[in-house]
């Protein structure tokens, strides 16, 4: 059964439901017709027997010396009138005279079944054998003028009649059966294909595989989704736009016009243009939004939106920067260094080599005050690499990075992302350079220390220091305190949203003109 498809399955359901229905129906149905045919042969019966039994010349001729000669035609005459299979008048001792064969008149009445009529004075019917086979029977007594029994009147019969009356009215009945059996199956073929076009074509199997693979599609989908109907009713929503935008399993059905009024859903019904890319402020979040119709046999159906946080998309454009920057620094180190070892080159080629020898020495004390204590301090390759980016950007903008010598750090857990440690350390970092690259002083501290329950991240500018009024704004998404300025105020809202995914805190101490001092906690 499992590999018939759904029409098979419909049609074959349909047609074992008819057939059941039609043999309980045509067994009653039968049941009573039995009953319901012997019940009228028999009151016929017994009503041409009473009407014989109270005619005055058969009840006249009993008393004559030959009343055969009266009764026979009289009843052969009566048994042609009604169809019965005999009608036998007999006396008080059962001898016939009359019966559809001659030859039996004179001899006794057979079947046992006349002494209700002869000694009780009963009407009734019955069943017996007779002389001419098994018959259903009307008996009435016939009474002379002084109300005694004079004899009895037997009208029967045959029971393979009835049986034939019986089986041509269940034949009719068949035929209708099979009349509505035939338009069951033809109501079921329908249906079924009609079905099957409502599905598109598709077996119940392959719709809940389809239903299984949605579900699971949608939920590992990062971005949100919500699809709603032509109706403007929301039909689905996946887990990511539960979270985005606070709505629970329990809006689907709902109006989306009184759930998101700013979603513009119910206008891209109408609208033919996808929508791609679109800013939308919804609640507190600025969502990057996309919407496309949903249509079928060319009739819109439907609109389905995805969406997805400004901030992760710009945390994405951020990573790709600071790969960018690492490229570049490296590439900056690189140049620089081969101008070095070009420079030290040509001195020795002249033959300073004292000059070449001081120049040596002086790079590798800034290696040493710098890299090496860097690499020394801080084992953890990932924050290893950011610092090294970070350093060749510093240099590029003439801003002198310095290294805490306090600083300390093993390896990482695992829990913390690479992704998360570039966000936080760079975007603190970058904004510091950035701020100090046009004031006299040019330097950015930065330390870092896992001793202690937490990791503990410090970044210190001396850079012009942070108004207090902006100090309730300041990781507030799109707020800058740099003027003039477009795409900016993210870098410190995707560091407060890392450090939050981290489970850490962070503090801000600024004075004006002095500097800020940005510290994170990351618990480890």
């Amino acid at each position: 059964m499992r590999n018939l498809s759904l029409q098979t399955k419909i049609i074959l359901l349909n047609m074992s439901l008819i057939l059941f229905v039609t043999a309980v129906f045509g067994g009653i149905v039968t049941y009573n017709e039995i009953g319901d045919t012997k019940g009228n042969v028999g009151t016929r019966a017994l009503e041409t027997a009473i009407g014989i039994s109270i005619t005055p010349s058969i009840v006249e001729a009993m008393n004559d010396e030959n009343p055969a000669a009266v009764i026979q035609p009289l009843a052969e005459y009566m048994r042609k009138q009604v169809g019965a299979e005999f009608i036998v008048v007999g006396n008080l001792e059962g001898i016939r005279y009359s019966h559809p064969d001659p030859t039996q008149i004179g001899k006794r009445m057979v079947g046992g079944d006349n002494d209700r009529a002869l000694a009780n004075a009963e009407f009734y019917t019955s069943e017996a054998r007779g002389s001419l086979g098994p018959s259903l029977r009307g008996k009435a007594p016939i009474f002379d003028g002084n109300g005694n029994v004079v004899g009895l009147v037997s009208v029967g019969y045959l029971l393979d009649d009835i049986q034939e009356i019986i089986v041509g009215n269940v034949l009719e009945m068949l035929q209708f059966v099979l009349l509505v059996l035939a338009i069951g199956i033809i109501g079921s073929i329908l249906l079924a294909k009609n079905i099957r076009k409502e599905t598109m074509g598709l077996e119940p199997r392959e719709i809940a595989a389809m239903y299984c693979d949605r579900e699971a599609l949608l939920s590992s989908i990062v971005e949100g989704v919500i699809a709603i109907d032509h109706r403007g009713k929301i039909t689905e929503i996946n887990q990511s736009a539960e979270k985005m935008i606070g709505l629970t399993q329990a809006s689907i059905n709902s109006d989306i016009a009184d759930v998101i009024p700013q979603s513009k859903m119910t206008e891209a019904l109408q609208s033919e243009k996808t929508i791609r890319n679109e800013e939308m402020l919804v609640g507190n979040k600025l969502l990057i939004i996309n919407r496309t119709q949903i249509t079928h046999e060319g009739q819109v159906v439907g609109v389905v939106s995805t969406f997805r946080e400004k901030t992760d998309i710009q945390e994405v454009l951020e990573t790709l920067s600071e790969i960018q920057q690492y490229s570049e620094g490296l590439r900056a180190q690189t140049h620089e260094y081969s101008n070095k070892l070009y420079a030290i080159s040509g001195l020795l080629q002249l033959g300073q080599k004292n000059e070449a020898i001081d120049l040596i020495q002086r790079e590798t004390r800034i290696h040493e005050n710098q890299t090496k204590h860097m690499l020394d301090h801080i084992q953890d390759k990932k924050v290893q690499a950011i610092l090294l980016g970070k350093m060749g950007k510093a240099s590029e903008n003439k801003v002198n990075l310095i290294i805490d010598e306090n600083s300390s750090l093993e390896v990482l857990p695992k829990h913390f992302d690479i992704a998360k440690l570039i966000h936080i350390l760079g975007n603190l970092i970058d904004n510091a350079i950035e701020e100090v690259a046009q004031q006299s002083k040019r330097e950015v501290s930065f330390f870092v220390t896992d001793l202690g329950r937490d990791l503990v991240i410090e970044v210190e500018d001396t850079g012009r220091g942070i108004r207090e009024e902006y100090m309730k704004d300041l990781f507030n998404l799109g707020f800058s305190t740099k003027l003039g300025k477009k795409d900016r105020g993210y870098g410190l809202a995707i560091v407060q949203q890392a450090v939050e995914e981290l489970k850490g805190t962070f503090e801000v101490d600024s004075e004006l003109d002095r500097g800020t001092v940005f510290t994170v906690f990351l618990p480890k």
